[in-house]
């Protein structure tokens, strides 16, 4: 796009997705022009909040709109696939919340529709943009993890209480933010998974989706590579706090996530003949700083809490804050839209960390049967 041309966006789905409209009025070169919700009263009292005036209930009449250059989806997940496919046909740049589908199928369409209009497609994984993944990509570019041996991830979530297509959703459907972090350290994509399905759900969670298991937990590994990852899931029936998290296992130094809210992570530094350390010494906890200065300055702000509007919003609360990863992920999408650099993910690397959970939840109803992740 010409870059003297501000970029006009539309939000479709206003409960999470309200948290970003600030963000883009307040981005250079950014026009929040529309904003789109099912219910009429619920569109009114944003549209009067944040003084825009497009405005839509059908999401397709917004695609018609010649004024909107982009779409920034936060609709619930069984549209996530369609609302993309339909906005790419229509000319218009994506940004969607993950997963980007619930099916391979789904995936492929999605990655076809985005060559066939050659627009920016880009799913929103807050993980590769929060302050603690910055900070282990940033010790790893510096070599200060050494050589990568081993990724895990974990997404530990209480969902009871949620919308009213998440009761019972298999797991790893909605494994990204635990798969995208081990994937993208090493800027590769995963292989194959094989995938285990622990525990039950009560029978009324069963039914919707004939998903079983409490808990399932994959091993996955990643092409031209020979580091192996892992990732846990549970969304039901589980005591755990929420837990968005990630580990990096490195020759000379690792980083561990934390245990619980609140806490700082770790770094293990591996003890050696020319700098020996006592078992005590080799764990330290590590403040993780905030990465505000990689934004343009009209909206650095908006990577700490004091400044969300929706701060109680239940994924945000939850979230833990997503780890101040908004901001990043609106500053990633509309560059990629100016050609300043690609996205991150773009819609091959968007599906494939997404079929990575499809095809571990198949792989855990398949009693663990290593299945290949397809490629399009």
């Amino acid at each position: 796009m010409a870059s003297d041309k501000p970029i006009r966006v539309a939000i479709i789905g206003l409960g999470f997705g309200a948290e970003f409209i600030p963000i883009y009025q307040n981005y250079p070169g950014a026009e929040m022009s529309a904003v789109c919700r099912r219910d009429p009263k619920g569109l009114e009292e944003v549209g009067e909040k944040y003084g825009i005036k497009g405005r839509y209930t059908d999401y397709r009449e917004l695609l018609k709109d010649p004024n909107i250059d982009a779409v920034h989806i936060n609709s619930p997940i069984p549209d996530h696939a369609w609302m993309s496919i339909e906005a790419l046909n229509a000319g218009k740049h994506v940004a969607c919340t993950v997963p980007m589908a619930t099916s391979i199928e789904d995936c492929k369409k999605v990655v076809e529709a985005q060559r066939s209009s050659g627009k920016v497609y880009m799913m929103m994984e807050t993980v590769v943009y929060s302050r603690e993944y910055l900070f282990v990509k940033e010790l790893y570019e510096k070599g200060e993890l050494g050589r990568l041996q081993f990724l895990r991830g974990s997404h530990q979530q209480d969902m009871d209480g949620w919308p009213e297509y998440w009761p019972g959703l298999p797991p790893m459907w909605y494994a990204t933010h635990c798969v995208s972090p081990c994937l993208a350290l090493l800027g590769k994509h995963a292989e194959s998974v094989v995938c285990h399905g622990s525990g039950r759900i009560r029978e009324d969670l069963v039914a919707k989706y004939d998903s079983p298991f409490a808990v399932e937990s994959a091993t996955f590994t990643i092409k031209d590579s020979d580091v192996v990852a892992e990732v846990t899931r549970s969304l039901f029936d589980t005591a755990r706090q929420y837990r968005e998290s990630f580990d990096a296992t490195g020759s000379r130094k690792s980083f561990e996530w934390q245990q619980v809210e609140g806490e700082d992570p770790v770094i293990h530094t591996k003890s050696t003949p020319e700098a020996p350390l006592a078992e005590p010494e080799i764990a330290k906890r590590v403040k993780v700083p905030d990465y505000a200065r990689l934004l343009p300055e009209g909206i650095q702000r908006f990577t700490q809490p004091a400044a969300i509007q929706d701060a109680d919003h239940l994924s945000f609360l939850q979230g833990g804050g997503h780890g101040g990863s908004h901001p990043h992920l609106v500053h990633a999408f509309l560059s990629a839209v100016k050609g300043e650099r690609a996205p991150l993910p773009d819609a091959e690397t968007s599906a494939n960390w997404t079929m990575v959970g499809l095809c571990a939840h198949e792989s855990a109803m398949k009693g663990g049967e290593r299945l290949t992740i397809p490629t399009f």
